[in-house]
Parts: structure tokens; sequence; C-alpha cells
């Protein structure tokens, strides 16, 4: 058994598991055109498997959460299965704004030779093995699995439909101009929202402390569709702010929302914040819930009149733990 040492810098041991990825994926064949000599990819595959499997009904939405999709890279490829007569999409009987996504008799045809492959090369696999070496390999692939899923509570960059980034030059414009643009689509507040963010962010373009200050814009399909502000609380050394969280029409439904704070809130424990604190408004809701979700608790409410409109200011705070993950 081959024994390894993997240093103590990351550099090496980030280059250890990328090795690894590239062995297992050319070991199990992923890399081929057409998985197992089909002419399906290893995502389309995927796919009919959680079609077949899926004991509930299945809509492209649930796809693109649970596997990390982008949607339209998932639109494009349901669209060439249904094209094929592999797949094809019903109309809930409960909910007309749903399809339901089913295999057809083909599609099960082809799912089935797909998976009887897949055993066989499976099967072909831990039959070379001895009976050590095979629950050796079965132990591993456990504790892999185990050490992942408990990693993957922060979630990982690329295993999901959008994509974090720190913030680069032009993205602070976008956050202003979004933000005047859907709150007064939304809640009807006028211009004088708009210059708050401005100046929020002007503030932190012009001079932030990146040890204790960041900020992140999400992509969906290559298009900026949110971000969030960590900066520091000028009135208490101790307490980070999370501003201007923001999720647009097109990022919704993927739990953006929740990541984006997941994000901050990680951050601000690396930095050495004890607690954080948010200002919102009441009619707020979807943001509500996602700070109420992470363990978040109402501090203070005040009536005001802003941006044009009647509001209930909200302030809500929570402690960090510096040794926990991103919050419940």
């Amino acid at each position: 058994m081959r024994k390894e040492h993997f240093g103590d810098d990351l550099e090496t041991r980030v280059d250890a598991v990328r090795r690894f990825n590239r062995f297992f994926t050319r070991r199990i064949g992923v890399l081929r055109e057409g998985l197992l000599h089909s002419p399906y990819s290893l995502a389309e595959a995927r796919i009919m498997f959680e079609i077949a499997h899926r004991e509930l009904a299945l809509t492209a939405s649930d796809l693109s959460c649970d596997l990390g999709l982008d949607p339209g890279y998932l639109s494009r490829m349901l669209a060439r299965l249904e094209q094929q007569g592999l797949v094809e999409k019903v109309r809930s009987e409960t909910d007309a704004r749903r399809r339901l996504l089913s295999l057809t008799i083909e599609g099960k045809e082809a799912f089935s030779s797909l998976d009887a492959r897949s055993r066989e090369e499976v099967a072909e696999m831990l039959g070379d093995l001895s009976e050590g070496d095979q629950l050796r390999l079965l132990e591993a692939m456990r504790t892999i699995e185990d050490v992942v899923d408990e990693g993957s509570a922060r979630g990982f960059k690329f295993s999901e439909p959008f994509f974090l980034r720190q913030h680069e030059p032009g993205d602070m414009g976008w956050v202003v101009h979004r933000h005047g643009v859907l709150y007064a689509k939304e809640y009807s507040w006028d211009q004088r929202f708009e210059a708050l963010v401005a100046r929020i962010v002007a503030d932190y373009a012009a001079g932030h402390d990146p040890a204790r200050e960041a900020a992140w814009i999400a992509e969906l399909e290559g298009r900026r569709v949110g971000c969030v502000f960590c900066v520091a609380d000028p009135s208490d050394r101790e307490a980070a702010k999370l501003r201007i969280l923001l999720v647009d029409q097109r990022g919704r439904g993927h739990g953006l929302g929740g990541r984006l704070v997941d994000t901050c809130l990680e951050f601000a424990r690396r930095a050495g914040y004890a607690r954080m604190r948010l200002w919102t408004n009441h009619p707020l809701e979807a943001a509500r819930r996602i700070y109420l979700a992470r363990g978040f608790t109402l501090t203070g409410e005040e009536p005001h009149r802003s941006f044009g409109v009647d509001l209930v200011g909200q302030t809500y705070e929570r402690d960090l733990d510096t040794a926990g993950g991103p919050g419940p």
C-alpha cells in the first residue's frame, strides 16, 4: 500500500485532490464523448437517472437546484432529450404552472440499458479486486462521501446553479442600478432609496478594509443576479453589518439569498467579529425568512417614512460562533 505525505501547505493538498480527480474520472470513463459507449453524455444520463428514481414529481427547477446545473444548460439538455423522444413534460394536475418531467417508454428503455451497462462495468471492476481490496475501496469511498458531505454545508463554488465571486470593476454601478430598479418596481420606493444604496457603495469603494470587509456578486448564466456586502459597524468594533442583500428576479428559486447570507456570516467569523447586525424593513418578507432561519433575532423596530412610503424599520442581530459553521 502506497504511503504519501501530503505536507502542511494547502497548495500541496490541492494538487493531491486534483490528481485523484483526474485519475478517477479517467478510470471510470466519464471523459469519453458518450457515457458507457452510448450516445448520451454523463449529464444527460444523470438527468434520466434522477427522473427515473424520483418517487415524487420532478420539475426542471428541482433538477437545477438538486444537481447544481445552470438552468439554461439544463434547459438545452432537456430540449435535446425531448427531441429524441426520451423525456416529456406534463402539466401538473394541481398547479397548471408546473411542468412535471417523466421518461417516455423509449426513455425508460434507454435508461434501463445505461443502468445495466453501468452495473456491469462496476461489477467487473470489483471482480478484479480481492475481497480485502474491495472492502478497503468501499470504506475509502464512504470516508470521502462523509467528509465531503460535511463540508458541503458551506456549499462548493461550482456545484450550484449560480457562482459567487468577489466584486470586480463595474459591479458597484450594477449594485446601485439593480437596487433602484427592483425596489421601485416591487415596493414603489423612490430615488431616495437608490441614493442610500449609492452612498453605502461609495463608502465601501472609497476605502474598505479587505481584512474586515468584503462584497460578493452572484452570477447565473454569466449574468449578475445578486449581491451582499459585509462591512464594519463604526459604532461597535466587535460587530459586522450585513448590507444591501439583493437577489434579482432571474436568480430567485435557487437558494441564492441564503447562500449569500451564509457567505457573509462565514467571512465575518473568519475576520474575528463577535456578532453581525443588519437593518431591513417589514415588506421584505423573503429576506426576513432567510435571516430568521440563520439565527438572527429581532432587536428593535421603529416606524418611519422613507423613500416615499410608510415603513417599519427592523434591526436584527446574531452572535457569531467562531468555531461553528455558517448557521442553522
